[in-house]
């Protein structure tokens, strides 16, 4: 069995919002037993006008491949109602996608690792911040708290009250 390698996911969604993300945590945490979650995030819509997301990371521990762990997250995404029949930037209740796997870098599995969206989009890297601020981008050799403190694109976020199973995860006085 492979060793276990820390992997950040990032979840998204503008459509019944609460009801999709808590699906989200309840299979995270079902297979992977204990996370590690930001704060969540209210965000604009990026790309397209739409209603605004939510948006949080998640980290986990898993000797699951990038492959599997793809895999299981399409479905997911598909047994909560995520279209692939869409344009990219459209509406979606659910998006759930790796940032990091470990260290690893390049294309593994069809997927490109680090994910690109951490240096671009202020609802993943502010996230990825809060629970990873001392760990360091593969690429760019900064830290994430770092490239967050400067970071500058104008992007708003604010958090927001988030309870999950019986317990606030996140509050909106930050």
């Amino acid at each position: 069995m492979a060793a276990a390698a820390r992997v950040y996911i990032s979840i998204g969604s503008n459509v019944d919002r609460e009801r999709y993300v808590t699906a989200a945590l309840d299979a995270l945490s079902g297979w992977f037993g204990e996370l590690v979650i930001s704060p969540v995030y209210d965000s604009e819509a990026v790309g397209f006008d739409g209603s605004p997301f939510l948006n949080l990371v998640v980290g986990v521990d898993t000797s699951l491949s990038v492959a599997e762990l793809s895999q299981r997250f399409k479905q997911l995404e598909a047994d909560n109602g995520r279209r692939r029949d869409v344009p990219k930037f459209s509406a979606r209740t659910l998006d759930l996608d790796i940032l990091t796997y470990g260290d690893a870098v390049g294309r593994i599995d069809g997927v490109e690792l680090p994910r690109g969206e951490i240096l671009k989009n202020a609802f993943v890297l502010r996230p990825l911040a809060d629970i990873a601020p001392e760990e360091v981008h593969p690429v760019c050799g900064k830290s994430y708290g770092q490239l967050w403190r400067e970071y500058s694109t104008g992007q708003r976020l604010w958090p927001v009250d988030f309870n999950w199973q019986g317990r606030q995860i996140s509050s909106a006085a930050g």
